[in-house]
């Protein structure tokens, strides 16, 4: 019963469809490899579907290999295994440290997915579960829309990266982020809802499979919730927001405006201890829904 409810709150699915191969091969080694590679089994993208579908709340925390040392961070990974999230997205603006080494790290401490969140090709490793393939969209730099991708697109094609599609809108919020820095590119004022939604649409028909609004790292403010939930009505695809998220009514706000995966970074970095606030409220927001 107890291996059941796990593959039941890992997939998101009925257990009784797993009943068969617990009753073929429900010995006690078979069972604990189950549970272990069963996250690798099931597509992030299916997830986020899904949470879309019959609103559910997911929750990412954002890791930047540069501020997180595999030796002094034993307070976030201790945090991770007891309140996890559910994936991991590792990358920068700016890196000097090793990718690879932080998702090997990452990888062998934790049985969370980890996804790649890179600023540009050379954040690029197989390692990693997946990627989120992020197009800039907000940013009129044909680098950052198409330029770095197309590099990036021969690696990704010989990987077994689970790769997501994603548009990505970076969104003001009063201080000069480094993603809007390094990539060359103007935010859109958070006063434009017009604006915000068409480049949102226009990466959903382009086929952006999620819309992620960014304000940037150490943002002083939230995406808007008026933004939010004008997007949620308007777009079929999945919305992902980060930036500024630092208390748990900021989660529960982004929440409620409709996000359906919210995005925990530099909070993180200087308060390891908050991530069961952030975790107990993701649930505290859950739709109770009928499976199907």
């Amino acid at each position: 019963r107890m291996f059941l409810w796990q593959i039941e709150n890992l997939t998101g699915e009925p257990s009784e469809r797993w009943q068969i191969h617990y009753k073929l091969h429900g010995n006690g080694n078979n069972i604990i490899e189950t549970i272990i590679n069963l996250k690798s089994r099931v597509k992030l993208l299916e997830k986020i579907e899904k949470a879309k579908r019959y609103k559910k709340k997911m929750l990412a925390v954002l890791i930047d290999p540069d501020k997180f040392d595999t030796k002094s961070n034993s307070s976030l990974i201790t945090s991770l295994k007891n309140y996890p999230p559910d994936v991991l997205l590792i990358g920068g603006s700016l890196l000097s440290s090793s990718l690879e080494d932080t998702v090997l790290f990452l990888k062998k401490q934790l049985s969370i997915p980890v996804f790649l969140f890179p600023g540009n090709v050379v954040q690029i490793t197989n390692r990693a579960d997946g990627i989120l393939f992020l197009s800039l969209i907000s940013g009129r730099n044909p680098e950052f829309l198409i330029g770095q991708q197309v590099i990036a697109a021969p690696l990704l094609e010989k990987s077994n990266l689970e790769i997501i599609s994603t548009g990505y809108i970076l969104i003001e919020n009063g201080i000069t982020t480094s993603v809007e820095y390094m990539s060359n590119t103007k935010p859109i004022p958070k006063n434009k809802q017009d604006i915000i939604l068409a480049t949102a649409l226009a990466g959903q028909y382009l086929g952006h499979k999620v819309i992620y609004l960014e304000t940037g790292s150490g943002a002083y403010h939230t995406v808007p919730e008026n933004i939010i939930k004008c997007l949620t009505k308007k777009l079929d695809s999945p919305i992902i927001v980060g930036g500024g998220i630092r208390t748990a009514k900021d989660l529960s706000r982004v929440f409620n405006a409709g996000a359906n995966m919210v995005v925990i970074g530099s909070i993180l970095e200087e308060k390891p201890e908050l991530l069961k606030l952030f975790y107990d409220t993701t649930k505290s927001c859950q739709y109770p829904t009928t499976k199907p």
